[in-house]
């Protein structure tokens, strides 16, 4: 058993540097030292951080090894340098940085050889190789988000999405009751997502599939983003502040709109989720759509809950992991894919495409569960707690199925929308259904 877990970590930590590698050896040198925008680090910086984490966390402190590079770890320690002021930095370049990922992953993985994976609460199950396998990936689909905002030729290609399946209702009733939230069990779980604890929540429709871009041009067409009505207090002030007319990355085309997407613009695709929403636009459809946006603990129990066994599962299909016929995910395609294209992913209740596609903003704050216990360190989640976040849920088509599962939780300001991002509205049942 422990023989298959290593060789399953090690399978892991190299898919991860692939990916990694795909996305630096994409550009030229020129590209991967520039800041492609203030709100991201250069692609140079994040290879070599997703490095000196694992240097941190595997070598020195799985390991107990020597430093490899313990003169850089400032430079590539996110809390001590804001993202706008990275490229002024004495970064390593692009050889001497892959030069130095390469030579921590073969110390890694000689640790992963030798260490003992029941030695404590650390490696236990392999968390501390499994916490980096993440945080390589969520790095990953941070520099895929660089990309989106780098200017040039294309670089980057893949098949399109599948196209739609099945027809879909608009919205699903989830009935009222309690539910198992969180985890105690899934293995390499963030401290976040822990403990599992029950929550009681009333009867809720929401939507059966992510608003479309169809759906939200229509926001759009209906003056939306010129009603203050539709717009909270501080959404309208951003709104009016950042210019704010339309999704990211839409330009007008005609009558109709086109995208942007990783170098090539085109016609917008009405069925696909819209995406590169901010939480405050999320809100204002919403609000302009009669609905609201889903609670944290709505979203999580229409994606786990099984009301013929009363249990939570690990995804909305199953306890199985995620295939490519479950969700858009892992960089697979470069879109989200049409409503409707993945029915085999669909929850007990027949909601669909909550994992994948695009991160899907909730009205929740980022906060800790009861009971919640730092693990292994303080920066991963508690310092966050309490600030001015909302909670995103179900990854998206650039999240990796490591850094993905029914618990997982994402966070960010509401004023982001360089992420993934999109949404899906919810409303109240009536009393009779609660």
């Amino acid at each position: 058993m422990t023989q298959d877990l290593r060789l399953a970590v090690a399978a892991e930590l190299e898919r991860a540097r692939a990916r990694t590698a795909l996305l630096t050896d994409a550009v030229d040198d020129n590209d991967l030292v520039r800041q492609h925008s203030p709100l991201m680090s250069p692609l140079v910086w994040d290879l070599a951080h997703v490095g000196n984490q694992e240097e941190l966390w595997l070598v020195r402190d799985v390991g107990g090894r020597e430093p490899v590079r313990r003169d850089i770890d400032e430079l590539y320690d996110a809390f001590k340098h804001p993202r706008g002021d990275r490229p002024a930095l004495p970064l390593l370049g692009p050889a001497e940085a892959r030069a130095y990922v390469g030579q921590v992953r073969d110390k890694a993985l000689d640790v992963l050889d030798r260490v003992r994976l029941d030695d404590g609460p650390l490696v236990a199950d392999g968390f501390a190789f499994g916490m980096i396998v993440q945080h390589e990936q969520q790095h990953d689909e941070t520099m895929l988000a660089t990309h989106q905002l780098r200017t040039g030729a294309p670089v980057l290609d893949a098949v399109p999405p599948p196209q739609a399946r099945v027809e879909l209702p608009e919205e699903v009733l989830v009935p009222g009751g309690a539910f198992t939230m969180g985890t105690d069990t899934e293995a390499w779980a963030l401290d976040n997502e822990r403990p599992a604890h029950t929550v009681e929540v009333p009867a809720f429709f929401i939507d059966a599939a992510p608003v479309t871009n169809a759906r939200y041009a229509e926001f759009i067409a209906a003056g939306g983003y010129d009603d203050q009505r539709w717009w909270s207090e501080r959404g309208w002030a951003h709104r009016q502040a950042a210019g704010l007319t339309a999704p990211q990355h839409w330009q007008r085309d005609g009558d109709g709109w086109a995208c942007t997407k990783f170098g090539r613009t085109e016609k917008i695709v009405p069925d696909e989720p819209v995406v590169h929403v901010c939480f405050f636009e999320a809100e204002a459809f919403a609000a302009w759509a009669g609905r609201r946006l889903p609670t944290e603990a709505e979203w999580e129990k229409a994606a786990r809950f099984d009301p013929a066994t009363g249990r939570s599962r690990r995804f909305p299909w199953g306890d199985d992991a995620p295939e490519a016929r479950h969700a858009n995910l892992g960089q697979r395609h470069l879109s989200p894919a049409p409503a409707g294209a993945y029915p085999d992913g669909a929850s007990p209740l027949g909601v669909h495409q909550l994992i994948g596609d695009v991160w899907e903003w909730t009205s929740s704050g980022f906060h800790p569960y009861p009971g919640f216990r730092v693990f292994p360190y303080e920066e991963y989640s508690q310092v966050f707690f309490g600030g001015d976040y909302r909670v995103l849920r179900g990854g998206s088509f650039g999240t990796d199925a490591a850094a993905c599962r029914g618990t997982f939780r994402n966070w960010d300001h509401p004023i982001r929308r360089q992420i993934f991002s999109g949404f899906r509205c919810a409303r109240d049942a009536g009393p009779e259904l609660t």
